[in-house]
């Protein structure tokens, strides 16, 4: 059996790669990028839904395009459109039925009501798609993908457009599923909103991945920021001018040794604090660095 939950080598196609990351069972990865960068492309490809030039996906040790693969695997789209007049219930059973229709181990109706558990959904269960808000669209997505035991998940942009309450429980429910050895990939436009969920961050740019690693690696590095009576000619070496004075990351310097620096420069330094990088600066500084 392969210690991975999902692999793509040498991918590449609609826009894509070449590239190739793998997810061991119980991880969630976090995948980020400025528009177009090609996210929800690469999930589709991850997911079997587009096919590459080049490369190959594997669910756990097997080809994506393989019936065992895709019963594995479960993607929920950012833009799925389920039918407005149906129930949450109607919804769920008919994913639930064309489960059933290849593997009879399970009945409809249970699987119905594990996927109902998984998302948070028992409460409205009756009610129409079309009277859903944004938090329980997106938690209809994870029952439908999370349905009858996924073992990899491929959410895009489960997390965007929900207000602190419904992400901090959807993020405890993506937890949930990691814990018990789902792996994880999912996108986001909002990179801090991954910040509290994945262990790892792959940040992508124009199809290719630019940096990748374990998130507390990545945003371990400490920015000095000093605030100024008035904005510098000229930063001192190292430094960057802000809205609000000068800032530079403390890369093994002091933070005595940087303020001397700045004194040094004969700058009106009014305050100074640390702060620890954040993952939308990490992805901003990609982007900028093209």
């Amino acid at each position: 059996m392969t210690d991975f939950a999902l692999t793509l080598s040498d991918v590449a196609g609609h826009g894509l790669g070449p590239l190739s990351f793998a997810l061991i069972p119980g991880e969630i990865a976090g995948l980020v990028g400025p528009a177009r960068a090609g996210k929800t492309t690469l999930l589709r490809v991850a997911a079997g839904s587009l096919r590459p030039s080049t490369g190959a996906i594997r669910i756990w040790g097997v080809a994506v395009a393989h019936p065992a693969a895709r019963r594995l695997v479960g993607y929920a789209s950012d833009t799925m459109v389920f039918p407005p007049s149906l129930t949450i219930r109607e919804v769920l059973l008919y994913y639930a039925r064309l489960h059933c229709a290849t593997r009879d181990e399970r009945t409809p109706l249970s699987l119905m009501r594990e996927a109902l558990e998984i998302a948070g959904l028992g409460a409205a269960v009756d009610l129409r798609v079309e009277a859903l808000g944004r938090a329980d669209r997106h938690r209809l997505g994870l029952a439908q993908a999370a349905m009858a035991g996924r073992r990899v998940l491929l959410l895009d942009e489960m997390l965007s457009g929900l207000d602190a309450f419904a992400r901090r429980d959807l993020r405890g429910r993506i937890a949930a599923l990691a814990a018990s050895g789902v792996a994880v990939l999912i996108t986001s436009r909002d990179p801090a909103a991954l910040e509290r969920l994945a262990a790892r961050v792959l940040v992508l740019r124009e199809g290719r991945i630019v940096r990748a690693g374990p998130l507390a690696t990545l945003l371990g590095e400490r920015i000095l920021e000093v605030i100024l009576d008035a904005p510098p000619r000229e930063p001192p070496p190292g430094f960057r001018v802000t809205a609000a004075g000068i800032e530079a990351p403390l890369a093994g310097r002091t933070v005595e040794a940087a303020l001397a620096l700045c004194r040094a420069h004969r700058l009106p330094v009014r305050a100074s604090r640390v702060r620890v990088k954040s993952l939308e600066e990490l992805v901003l500084e990609t982007h900028d660095g093209h």
